[in-house]
């Protein structure tokens, strides 16, 4: 009977885990989801997708740089992700002169593959559950204040003593990673391989991988053709190596198999990837701070930003082209705090929790177990005692952190130390250091008029929402010789610190003074912003009751859903998980159907020239108007473009590869649905979908489109 009323109270709150929902270690999947998803339509063996002693699935699926997913689709390391998330380097490479973001991009032989500074590609070569060892360090270790069991930089240190323990060798190139889950219950060790010689192989025009662009974004239908193509170089031997032009193809252990079969409404499909962070286990006090504090100033203040920039972005390319990358990354979140905060409104998902975090409480009443409730209201009291600050902090980070490129100013603290002491040839040393870091610094702001007034609307803004008693240091400055003139002050800044021009630079290291250096406006500003989030840091980590608390509720948690026979999973920390569901439509509002896929055809249909979200390319056009879609049409002849599917997915998740139920390729996860953004805090099936780009469409633009089928005839397409 307990069971059956524990069950039914979370299925009520609208949290009964069903087939769909979940973001599962693959660990597990044996023994908590392979029955459900054999029901579900699954016909392949779990060790297919997940084996920890020998080759599957998982071996193909790759964490893309730092922060997105991407799937391993031929013998010869190349690698299929987001438009979106190639961005960076495809920016990286572009100048006014190749305009690779505008234009796209296709190496036509491996020779013009383009080599991408900084990316890395990621394989997990092994997942280890380590619990047992953890804990029997955390009992072994000295730690008076009890907060090793979430340190990174002490579980950094385990997982190298674990390492050692079990003969696995550690460098660059093969890393071990130790993270907790379940607010440190559990605890899992990744084994990696990191490869960093990463070579750009094709990209659409923008018109195409950001069709829609920020009005589309989060949104369903949608008509995006949202890939890109990378591929992973190693030395001969097969082994991670730095780029060098004698590097080849990783000959890879496992690479995807492509269905031109595409979906239909009810498929079942499953989807692995690196989902980055998603908190179901909050109280719903902390759904309201989330509400008032993050999700408010991402909206107001990138709002401000992004508005200064575009109009900025749209009067030269070349400052386009150096923004895009930033302007994009900013208007994803921006977007996404305002949909998650009305459909945190409009689904009344703050009742949802209260009827959730109620039920544990009357479970702890019922054991006479006062654990959940102290738990409870200690994470009440730290969520009280912290909201202003973190109010201040975040509006801090959008505004004067995040949100000024030029504030990211080289450290002088080695020089100023030098000049101190009267060490000539430290001084020398400090000189040369900070001279390469200017030449970087100068390199990575080209467009200080832009930056000027970016910086005015952010001063502006921050002072909008923080009262003159609260605001960092450097507001009594702007109000004592400024008169509370933030452009007065900007413009100051740019005329007379070291950091305002390689000119100003330049006169400035010829003869150093510590002077100099205590004056500067720039330096003075960073100074305050370093001051201030600091403070602010330690009023918002408040002491370490917080997570001890959260521990015992997420315990309290995990222990009723088992009981009541529901599988359980922790929350998104950017490690391999898998989801699984249906392909499926959805009905948004009362009268309104959305259909589970979208065709070329309402590419057209959105076309509009005058608008650069909406610019169709004309050779598309042709494709379209003559039906030339080669072997990638859908059986009515039509064009598939995208779909959705209701697998539990974040941020993170972009570029998953998404699988039909034999384990094929057949999409690729790329965004969300507006109507789903409350999913990050509580996940609802009738209105959650994921949004995918057909693979059929990608093979269409590559093929038909951009003219590159060797590309294709290197794929595995069934």
């Amino acid at each position: 009977m307990k069971k059956s009323i524990v069950l039914l109270v979370l299925c009520t709150a609208v949290l009964c885990a069903r087939a769909d929902e979940g973001m599962w270690l693959l660990p597990d999947l044996k023994t908590q989801n392979e029955v459900a998803m054999m029901e579900l339509g699954l016909q392949i063996p779990i060790e297919e997708i997940y084996n920890p002693t020998g080759i599957a699935l998982k071996d193909a699926v790759v964490h893309f740089g730092r922060g997105c997913t991407g799937e391993v689709i031929s013998a010869e390391g190349l690698v299929l992700t987001n438009h979106h998330c190639g961005y960076g380097a495809i920016q990286q490479l572009s100048s006014v002169e190749h305009d690779y973001l505008t234009d796209g991009f296709w190496a036509m032989s491996r020779d013009e593959e383009l080599p991408c500074k900084g990316l890395t590609i990621t394989f997990i070569d092994r997942i280890l559950e380590v619990t047992d060892y953890v804990n029997q360090q955390l009992a072994t270790d000295e730690d008076p204040a009890g907060t090793n069991y979430l340190s990174p930089q002490y579980l950094e240190k385990v997982a190298l003593r674990f390492a050692a323990t079990e003969n696995i060798e550690v460098t660059p190139a093969t890393q071990v990673e130790l993270k907790p889950f379940y607010g440190g219950n559990r605890y899992y060790l990744f084994v990696k391989s990191v490869y960093s010689d990463i070579r750009i192989v094709g990209a659409p025009p923008s018109s195409i991988g950001k069709f829609g662009a920020d009005t589309d974004n989060w949104m369903w239908p949608r008509h995006t053709g949202d890939f890109s193509l990378f591929r992973i170089y190693a030395d001969k031997e097969g082994r991670p190596a730095e780029y060098a032009p004698e590097n080849v193809p990783l000959q890879v252990k496992k690479h995807l198999t492509i269905s031109l079969a595409g979906i239909q409404e009810g498929d079942f499909t499953f989807v692995m990837g690196f989902p980055g962070r998603n908190w179901r286990y909050m109280i719903s006090d902390e759904v309201e701070e989330r509400m008032q504090t993050t999700n408010f100033m991402r909206h107001h203040v990138r709002e401000v930003r992004q508005q200064a920039l575009m109009e900025e972005m749209l009067k030269s390319d070349a400052v386009r082209i150096h923004y895009a990358s930033k302007y994009a990354s900013s208007a994803n979140y921006w977007k996404n705090a305002i949909g998650m905060n009305e459909g945190l409104v409009r689904l009344n998902v703050l009742d949802t929790k209260r009827a959730q975090q109620e039920q544990l409480l009357r479970r702890g009443e019922e054991l006479n177990d006062t654990s959940y409730r102290e738990a409870f209201e200690t994470i009440q009291s730290v969520v009280s005692q912290r909201r202003d600050a973190l109010y201040h902090q975040q509006a801090l980070s959008e505004a004067l952190i995040t949100g000024l490129d030029y504030m990211r100013i080289p450290s002088v603290t080695g020089l100023r130390n030098a000049l101190q002491d009267k060490n000539k040839s430290r001084i020398r040393t400090e000189k040369e250091k900070l001279q390469k870091a200017a030449e970087a610094y100068f390199a990575s702001v080209p467009f200080p008029e832009v930056e000027r007034k970016v910086a005015v609307s952010m001063l502006d803004t921050y002072k909008q929402y923080i009262p003159a008693s609260q605001r960092i240091s450097i507001f009594r400055l702007i109000d004592e010789e400024f008169a509370g003139d933030s452009d007065a002050f900007v413009a100051a800044g740019f005329q007379q610190s070291i950091f305002g021009s390689p000119e100003n630079f330049e006169q400035f290291i010829k003869k150093p003074t510590l002077k100099a250096l205590d004056n500067d406006l720039m330096i003075r500003f960073k100074n305050s912003i370093n001051d201030g989030a600091y403070q602010l840091a330690l009023e918002v980590q408040g002491s370490n009751a917080y997570d001890a608390a959260h521990k015992t509720w997420v315990k309290g948690m995990m222990d009723m859903r088992q009981e009541a026979g529901i599988p359980i999973y922790p929350d998104a920390n950017s490690t391999l998980r898998l989801t699984y569901g249906q392909v499926l439509s959805y009905e948004p509002a009362d009268g309104v159907t959305y259909e589970h896929y979208t065709t070329l055809k309402g590419v057209m249909e959105k076309e509009d020239p005058d608008n650069w979200e909406f610019v169709v390319p004309e050779k598309l056009k042709t494709l379209y108007l003559e039906k030339d879609f080669g072997p990638y049409a859908m059986e009515n002849g039509e064009m598939p473009v995208n779909f959705i599917v209701n697998t539990d997915n974040t941020g993170g998740n972009s570029g998953s590869p998404v699988f039909n139920a034999k384990g094929q390729l057949v999409g690729t996860g790329f965004d969300r649905n507006y109507e789903g953004l409350t999913g990050d805090i509580a996940f609802r099936p009738a209105s959650q979908r994921a949004a995918c780009v057909d693979i059929r469409y990608t093979l269409f633009i590559i093929d038909k489109f951009a003219g590159a089928s060797h590309i294709i005839r290197e794929l595995t397409i069934e």
